[in-house]
């Protein structure tokens, strides 16, 4: 029963993740890097602060956990400031392939990397944790069947790019491009796979014993989300230059309706990953859910993201076909969240 509401509290965080976009469309008279920037306070700044203060046992300070971690610190910081290009070309990937796409391509690129890279280069600074045995059969076969679903997912984009005309595309995603969306989603999940990379060298910031199981991550997110901030903000004021954009933030009458909608934004981007900490607190029975945690959140981010493209109308003109596939590949996505622990 633990885990499936383990599971269950993660599908929740998936579900808001995916959700995060539609706020934005609300906000008014400001430019990509004004938004952006606004949003990313509240979703990489103050929610993961106060999401890692829950970690801290009464008595304590949060700062009492920079002490003996420092290269830990670091580390995880600076996997998420490579997080952070990730996430601006994210965007971009939405951009030209639209939002069931664009996640899709990404987020499953990012679920396998993600799921590999973190224990291969945690047994390169610390061999002495023997961190490769977490990738047994049963998590590789997790990510491959993950990997499987995604490209599923993938052809049906092809298909739907081969069946429609320049006019149905652009009606249903403005910029539409595919090879210049895919080529930029496989970088963005390339680079995307780098948090949970840094999760995985701040495994052990929190206050051991003390910190119950389903707040443990939660330090470490914050950390990788500060890293990934400090990428997004000189990028976002690069181009506020860049766009002469800077009166952006000087427009009062749209302040209070953008500051809402940004803040709802990256209150439902970073439910992810607090769900993911509070469901990974109910997985401790289960070391290959655990370990395929990560990978399960970036599955589900798909399939949730690709029931707001067949609402937000992006599959629209599609074949019969086309659908079938996708639906497939959904399919799959959902199996493979269970599969592992069905081995």
């Amino acid at each position: 029963m633990e885990i499936l509401i383990g599971l269950l509290i993660i599908a929740v965080g998936a579900f808001c993740q995916s959700s995060c976009y539609v706020p934005i469309n609300k906000i008014k008279d400001w430019s990509w890097e004004s938004y952006w920037l606004v949003q990313g306070v509240f979703a990489w700044l103050i929610l993961p602060f106060l999401g890692a203060l829950l970690a801290v046992p009464d008595g304590h300070s949060f700062f009492e956990l920079l002490d003996g971690n420092g290269f830990n610190v670091a580390m995880t910081m600076l996997f998420g400031v490579l997080w952070g290009v990730g996430g601006l070309t994210f965007g971009l990937s939405m951009r030209y392939l639209g939002v069931a796409l664009g996640q899709s391509i990404a987020l499953g690129t990012c679920a396998g990397l993600g799921t590999i890279m973190g224990p291969v280069l945690l047994n390169i600074f610390f061999p002495e944790m023997n961190a490769l045995s977490s990738l047994t059969f049963s998590v590789i076969l997790g990510v491959v069947v993950t990997l499987v679903g995604i490209a599923i997912i993938g052809v049906a984009g092809s298909m739907k790019a081969a069946s429609l005309s320049e006019e149905e595309k652009k009606a249903a995603v403005k910029d539409f491009n595919f090879p210049k969306g895919l080529a930029i989603a496989l970088l963005a999940g390339f680079m995307s796979g780098c948090f949970n990379v840094g999760l995985a060298f701040g495994s052990d910031i929190h206050f051991g014993s003390f910190t119950p199981d389903m707040y443990k991550t939660l330090p470490a997110t914050f950390f990788v989300t500060l890293g990934g901030f400090v990428t997004n903000a000189i990028y976002c004021f690069y181009q506020n230059t860049k766009n002469h954009t800077w009166g952006d933030y000087q427009k009062q009458e749209v302040w209070g309706n953008n500051l809402l909608f940004c803040a709802l934004a990256g209150a439902l981007w970073y439910s992810q990953f607090f769900g993911l900490s509070l469901g990974k607190g109910f997985l401790t029975e289960s070391p290959v859910l655990t370990t395929l945690s990560f990978c399960i959140l970036m599955a589900l981010n798909v399939v949730f993201s690709n029931v707001w493209g067949i609402i937000l109308k992006e599959w629209k003109g599609c074949s019969g076909k086309t659908i079938g596939v996708l639906l497939v590949g959904i399919l799959v996505l959902i199996v493979s969240c269970f599969l592992p622990q069905l081995i």
